[in-house]
């Protein structure tokens, strides 16, 4: 099965200085996929090495099947950094040029303002548009093609929640559609709400790719119990090994056995307080995948 998006050994060095290693990528048809990674970590050099904006010093692309260029890129729509259009016209007339330059009919130009809610304000100048609508209107031109393949540098950047909220619903409806979504981000919680899976990157190397469920794996019950030091000793005899921070216990357990731990503890004159499940978050495991770095996404 053709992948849409697939590097082998991708590499680009500036110099000495190597801002992508060795990458193998492979995005599956129809799904949300996540690029993360720090700042400098060589997420945008590898968007612009997929599109052909520049050329790798070693390795693959493959793009629906096929190196990058005039075939494959006539497939896709991209939006990589910012959006640049004509300042002094209007968006739909930002997006009428774009058309007739593509070739696409100008029926799709409303069609695509009215997927990115850009439709009231059509008329007004580029100049006039906030960032978040200039994004929007960014969106709007890789969608003017029906791409199979849709790339995006973080597409979220300066919008609202609100604007959030339409940019998830409007990718998601994208891939439900059949159209495949790869988007770098630095916004965590988002790329938790929208992505099937995701390629974490550091130091332009490839840390891991996998589900979001499986990289927030690795869940414990979390207990707290009066008096705690007794109560870690009691769990240690049945349980093995017990993680004490001082204000709370926790056992790798299965999910299921935290009634009868409740149960068992009650019945040994314990007072239990707090008994839960407590899953990592994405952001904990990504700055754990990336060595913790305080500038990480």
């Amino acid at each position: 099965m053709t992948l849409p998006v697939e590097t082998t050994a991708l590499t680009k060095r500036y110099g000495t200085t190597a801002a992508v290693a060795d990458l193998n990528l492979s995005v599956r048809a129809g799904e949300v996929y996540g690029f993360l990674g720090p700042n400098g970590a060589g997420k945008t050099t590898t968007l612009r090495m997929l599109l052909g904006l520049i050329r790798p010093t070693s390795g693959r692309v493959r793009l629906l099947g096929a190196e990058p260029g005039p075939g494959s890129l006539a497939r896709v729509g991209a939006l990589i950094e910012g959006p640049a259009f004509y300042p002094y016209l209007s968006g739909r007339a930002n997006l009428r040029i774009l058309a007739d330059h593509a070739g696409v009919r100008r029926e799709r130009v409303d069609a695509v303002l009215d997927v990115v809610s850009l439709a009231d304000r059509a008329k007004d100048r580029y100049s006039a548009y906030s960032l978040g609508m200039k994004q929007r209107l960014g969106l709007a031109a890789a969608l003017l093609k029906e791409p199979e393949l849709v790339v995006l540098d973080e597409p979220t950047n300066g919008l609202d929640p609100a604007g959030m909220a339409d940019m998830r619903v409007t990718l998601r409806k994208l891939a439900a559609d059949g159209c495949t979504v790869l988007l770098s981000s630095h916004l965590l919680a988002e790329v938790e709400q929208i992505c099937d899976r995701v390629g974490v990157l550091d130091h332009g190397r490839l840390v891991t790719e996998t589900t979001v469920a499986d990289l927030r794996s690795g869940g414990a019950l979390r207990v707290v119990a009066d008096p705690l030091d007794q109560a870690r000793e009691h769990l240690r005899r049945h349980y093995g090994h017990v993680r004490d921070d001082g204000a709370a216990l926790e056992l790798d357990v299965d999910p299921g056995a935290a009634g009868r731990i409740n149960a068992e503890l009650v019945g040994a004159g314990f007072t239990v307080t707090e008994l839960r499940w407590h899953e990592p978050d994405l952001e904990q495991t990504f700055l754990a995948l990336t060595g913790g770095a305080p500038h990480a996404a």
